[in-house]
């Protein structure tokens, strides 16, 4: 009878893998079968006993857009100089509930699996991960609507593969950047749940602290005209990448099917190199959620 002890003699020590040790978020390439899985899991689960089902992803964002288009475009006349305003507001709508359900349910994951996290090691920025591409998946309906209403409009006569590389550019952009927040806020919720509330707070900001409802010329003219504030506050909004992404999609889908109609909203200036800039920013948002969710989550299995 052989001695399994033995065996396990021959094989180096560097071999062996220390238990419960996390080497961030390249675990998440590593342990991919597991995160087809979450992502499945959290699709397949989220309409579950649902009478209309799928039919809500596009329900939610058509009562945004009906609510927004007829209180500040029909009532505060907010549309005077965007031709098109319904694809204008529409194409901004689908890039925040992008964002605002990546980071709601990367910073709820945690916690929402507290059962799995107390149980058994696994990577937990696969939960976090995970919450970002299911919301990507439901993202995709609304965005294909957008695409459609296009282009009855003859948005594939005018498209260019800039509008294209814009539209993947866009999607990166806001999925980093909520993914970065997602893992900072969802470490952070482990142990002190106002992390939440904070979230909250900042999802009702988002729609009005980026272009989605109006032009950012007015943020120009507000900030440098009628406050006389210095002009690189307005340099600074741009760079937030949620303005980003919102910019990039009016870019793509918007302008296309507006062009040659009177009172235009000019492209912002440097939206090239405000793309580099916000995508630089998101990637440094990302590994500062990771710096600071791997210093927390030795704690995770103890706090919950």
């Amino acid at each position: 009878m052989t001695d399994t002890r033995d065996l396990f003699d021959v094989i180096p020590r560097d071999q062996f893998e220390v238990p419960g040790k996390s080497h961030g978020l390249i675990d998440v390439v590593r342990w991919r079968y597991l995160l087809r899985l979450l992502v499945h899991t959290g699709v397949t689960t989220r309409y579950r006993n649902s009478v209309l089902g799928w039919t809500w992803s596009y329900v939610r964002p058509a009562a945004q857009f009906m609510v927004f288009w007829v209180v500040l475009g029909l009532f505060l006349n907010m549309n005077r100089g965007i031709p098109n305003y319904a694809v204008y507001l529409f194409s901004g709508i689908v890039v925040i509930n992008l964002f605002s359900e990546g980071f709601k349910n990367a910073t709820t994951s945690i916690v929402g699996n507290a059962a799995l996290v107390r149980k058994v090691f696994l990577p937990r920025q696969l939960f976090a991960v995970s919450a970002i591409a299911v919301a990507f998946v439901h993202f995709l309906p609304q965005v294909g609507l957008l695409l459609l209403v296009c282009l009855l409009m003859g948005w594939a006569t005018h498209v260019s593969l800039l509008a294209v590389g814009a539209i993947l550019a866009g999607m990166l952009i806001v999925m980093l950047f909520s993914l970065g927040l997602g893992l900072f806020f969802g470490a952070v919720n482990v142990r002190f749940r106002d992390a939440e509330n904070i979230v909250e707070l900042m999802l009702l900001l988002a729609t009005w602290a980026s272009p989605v409802l109006y032009a950012w010329t007015m943020v120009e003219t507000a900030v440098v005209e009628k406050l006389h504030w210095p002009s690189w506050l307005v340099e600074l909004y741009m760079l937030n990448p949620i303005t980003q992404g919102v910019e990039l999609f009016h870019f793509a889908f918007w302008l296309p099917v507006s062009e040659g109609m009177g009172g235009m909203v000019p492209v912002p200036p440097d939206l090239a190199w405000n793309t580099l800039w916000t995508f630089l920013i998101s990637v440094g948002t990302l590994l500062l959620g990771q710096l600071v969710f791997r210093r927390l989550e030795g704690r995770f299995a103890q706090d919950l």
